[in-house]
């Protein structure tokens, strides 16, 4: 186990006291980091990724008060360890995209003055069949609408297709009973309601209103003429499986994903198509804005978005919106991941009964990872965003060792594994 820092040694805390209500608390105001200290500290551990953790090629970025406080990359960007990753790699970020897709629809939501817990249907008639029709966007929102897997087969590159079968799609298990991670099937939602909405796709969306004002260089269908940039995505090597999940109960999210016929397997796999990581290497699937596991960019743009979020949102969100992305409308027993998840409005919250902390202990962070090991948070209680991503997935839907350390040791703790129940 990695020892972390000392709480001095990377950050400085202070006390403040308030009153309210005639009663006076106490509370810790905004830690600050120091990036001298901090570049000390992560440097030899993000090194320990490629000597230690067979980590491939990474970037990591790290802001604090709209800042850059540190940007590390290394490694290659091919096996054959012939293409150095440099500033200008860019690299799929799998399931980070979805929360670049979400705060696109929330931004929708608020420049037309709609709040989420008006009903989907409202927007987008069509989605009322089959016991839909009184769903929320909050819910839609917070992996709650009970439509993570399809049960008629339809293609992921026929988006029209999709868009119907969601519409007659039966709920999986019933609304309001529960939340299940919308693998697949939540890039779709979301961009449809933004095309009913605000007439323009989720794609289209960022771009104009975040990616080009920020010079953000990240992308939900990557142009033909950024291509030569991207880093080859490299599947998990063969070895270890990983440890079952809730071995107590019975239940185990990896042999379900394994098994034809279960929740997870349909989840995972519907809609049907580019099921293989190496798909994502093809240029023509890079060009296509799959909101769900498509985009492309890189460490620093990623931190810079949430460094955003991080600092309050001005001027793209309001105080509202804000309090969407930062606070939980679920948290329990995900039916699809089969271990204890939370979400707000788009984002993963830290869960109650999780046993593996992926976000820092502010009640406020929230963010979303990718699968294989990309990682992206904002906490807004310190000011703090934070972006990892890399080029060699391992065997895990959620954040592994390889960022969570860094994480540890930017709020001073040492890292601990997840311990199985």
């Amino acid at each position: 186990m990695e020892p972390g820092p000392s709480r001095t040694d990377t950050v400085s805390v202070a006390f403040e006291k308030h009153c309210r209500r005639g009663a006076c608390h106490r509370s810790i105001a905004a830690m600050q980091l120091d990036a001298d200290k901090l570049r000390t500290r992560l440097e030899p551990l993000f090194q320990q990724n490629f000597d230690k953790f067979g980590e491939l090629g990474a970037a990591v970025s790290v802001w604090q008060n709209g800042q850059p406080i540190i940007d590390l990359h290394g490694g290659f960007r091919d096996a054959h360890r012939e293409q150095p990753w440099t500033r200008e790699t860019i690299v799929l970020i799998w399931s980070a995209t979805k929360g670049l897709g979400a705060a696109c629809l929330l931004h929708v939501l608020q420049e037309h003055k709609i709040d989420i817990e008006r009903r989907v249907a409202e927007f987008w008639p069509e989605f009322a069949q089959s016991g839909k029709e009184k769903i929320t966007l909050a819910q839609l929102l917070s992996h709650q609408a009970c439509l993570a897997a399809l049960d008629r087969r339809v293609d992921i590159l026929d988006y029209a297709a999709v868009i119907n079968a969601l519409e007659q799609q039966v709920p999986n298990w019933p609304p309001g009973n529960g939340h299940g991670y919308h693998a697949r099937t939540f890039g779709f939602l979301v961009d449809e309601l933004a095309r009913r909405i605000a007439g323009v796709t989720i794609s289209q969306y960022w771009r104009k209103t975040f990616a080009e004002p920020l010079a953000l260089d990240i992308w939900i269908g990557l142009p033909e003429s950024e291509n030569y940039r991207v880093a080859t995505m490299y599947a998990a090597k063969i070895g270890k499986a990983p440890e079952p999940q809730n071995p107590g109960s019975g239940s185990d999210f990896y042999r379900d994903l394994a098994t034809p016929g279960t929740l997870a397997r349909k989840t995972f796999s519907s809609p049907s198509g580019l099921n293989a990581v190496s798909d994502m290497n093809k240029s023509e699937n890079r060009t296509r804005s799959f909101v769900s596991f498509g985009g492309i960019g890189d460490a620093h743009s990623l931190g810079k978005f949430y460094s955003i979020l991080a600092s309050g949102g001005a001027p793209f969100f309001s105080g509202q919106t804000m309090r969407w992305m930062m606070t939980k409308l679920t948290d329990g027993m995900d039916r699809v991941f089969q271990i204890p998840t939370a979400f707000s409005a788009g984002f993963m919250k830290e869960a109650r009964e999780s046993s593996k902390k992926i976000f820092p202990g502010s009640t406020t962070a929230f963010g979303h990872p990718g699968a294989g090991g990309s990682h992206a948070f904002a906490d807004p209680q310190n000011k703090i965003s934070f972006a990892y991503v890399m080029n060699q997935m391992e065997q895990s839907v959620l954040p592994n060792e390889k960022s969570l350390r860094l994480v540890d040791a930017i709020y001073g703790r040492a890292y601990s594994p997840m311990i199985v129940k």
